[in-house]
């Protein structure tokens, strides 16, 4: 038996990329889009995969997703209750409000979000309740929206004081450089990852810049749609749990990325690459050796952030194998990696790579571009070079708070001005960290220069 997991759908941002993750997870476990098992599906997909871990069964043989879809803002799940899985989820695990949080983090955590979040957590413990060993939680939101930045840091504080033990791994969608949707993106991001930073274990960023130029360059894409950014998000979502849904060499559950990725527990914002992002016109062309596919993650532009990692030192490396892939091979490509001058090491963490191995090949969804491939890897890296991309926003925080520009908003929803200077410092704290971090040297006695 192995753990269940319940996903968490916050805000739009969410909620759209929760609809992605849904119908890839039942094009892999050959499910329909009402629940019910494909009779067309071959029998050893049925066999080789565990239906416990994301679904639950109902008394019809139709599963279940263990997944809660919660909006301030009623369409974005009207969209679901209306759309294609309209039968798939359970109607009480949608909750929508009936006023959205207006990008404003205040409104999420202290005002409207607050009216929601017994209704919220009641439902967890339900799903939760109904989990024979329930391994963790995967919460996705964006931190610079209000629904995903306000009520998100509201709902994981309840998460962290009632399922403190339980894994909680998140997908985040954070600030991009030059592109924004909200012109409060700054402070909403500061404000929840200020809240957030002791009761989540680990936190994947995304970043919509960076995905969507992959979209671009790789895919072929010429104006990529969310629905295109989600569907590759899907992708590395599904890679992260494969090791919990089907079988392999070498197995990985959520608690292990947590044990293998995060050093330090306010160092927990690896960076994700995947590969191989290719188009089905360029895929004949090309072949996908292990090794290829590794070298491509360790690539600046398949990253999932725009940030440097040739600027900062990686402090741990899990890669994730998918597909037709022997231990031998990862091997040879992780010793590749290890030649490479420009692969920088912290000098206290010898090893730095933690592998997985999952059998099952990487499933495309239909109309995603992406090709159809043997093997992929997904890669999560811990590095110090994420400390540009805390910066870029520290930077604007303070443009805009140095006017104390638009603050009036927030304090119209309850929230005291000193929150905004706190959380600032706390992400001053964060950067250092990271600073202190790639500069520590092993000294000569075997014992460290720096205490930290």
């Amino acid at each position: 038996m192995r753990g269940e997991i319940c996903h968490i759908h916050l805000g739009q941002a969410g909620v759209q990329l929760g609809n992605a993750a849904w119908e890839l997870y039942l094009l892999e476990h050959g499910l329909m889009p009402d629940g019910h098992i494909n009779p067309d599906v071959s029998e050893d997909i049925r066999k080789s995969s565990s239906y416990e871990t994301f679904f639950a069964e109902a008394e019809n043989g139709k599963y279940v997703p263990r997944s809660i879809f919660v909006d301030l803002d009623p369409s974005p799940v009207d969209e679901i209750r209306t759309g294609t899985y309209s039968n798939l989820f359970h109607p009480e695990q949608l909750i929508s409000g009936k006023e959205d949080a207006a990008n404003n983090y205040a409104r999420g955590h202290y005002t409207v979000g607050k009216g929601l979040l017994d209704n919220v957590i009641d439902r967890i413990r339900r799903v939760a309740d109904n989990c024979s060993s329930l391994q963790g939680f995967l919460i996705f939101r964006s931190i610079g929206g209000g629904t995903g930045s306000g009520f998100g840091a509201l709902l994981l504080e309840r998460l962290a004081a009632e399922y403190g033990k339980k894994s909680k791994l998140e997908f985040a969608v954070y600030p991009s450089p030059s592109v924004a949707t909200a012109v409060v993106e700054p402070y909403n991001a500061v404000l929840s990852t200020h809240s957030t930073i002791e009761n989540s274990d680990c936190t994947f960023l995304v970043d919509n810049e960076a995905v969507y130029d992959i979209c671009k360059r790789n895919l072929d894409i010429p104006r990529p749609g969310f629905d295109h950014l989600n569907r590759l998000i899907a992708q590395v979502v599904s890679s992260v749990t494969a090791s919990l849904r089907f079988d392999g060499a070498l197995n990985v559950d959520l608690n292990e990325f947590q044990t293998n990725l995060v050093p330090f527990p306010r160092i927990h914002y690896p960076l994700i690459s995947y590969a191989p992002i290719i188009s089905s016109n360029r895929s004949g062309h090309e072949g996908h050796k292990v090794k290829d596919l590794t070298m491509q993650c360790f690539e600046p532009k398949n990253q999932m952030v725009v940030c440097d990692p040739y600027k900062g030192k990686y402090m741990a490396v899990a890669l994730l194998y998918r597909g037709d892939v022997v231990p031998y091979e990862c091997n040879q490509a992780i010793a590749h990696v290890k030649s490479k001058a420009s692969f920088n090491l912290v000098e206290w963490c010898p090893t730095g790579f933690k592998v997985g191995i999952s059998y099952q090949k990487p499933v495309s969804v239909s109309d995603s571009q992406l090709a159809a491939v043997d093997r992929s890897v997904t890669m999560l890296s811990n590095s110090t070079s994420v400390a540009e991309a805390w910066g870029r926003l520290d930077h604007k925080f303070d443009l805009m708070y140095t006017k104390r520009a638009f603050v009036h908003w927030y304090v119209g929803e309850g929230m005291e001005e000193g929150e905004f200077s706190e959380a600032r410092e706390n992400l001053a704290a964060l950067e250092r960290d990271y600073e202190e971090i790639a500069g520590d040297a092993i000294a000569s006695d075997g014992g460290f220069e720096q205490e930290f």
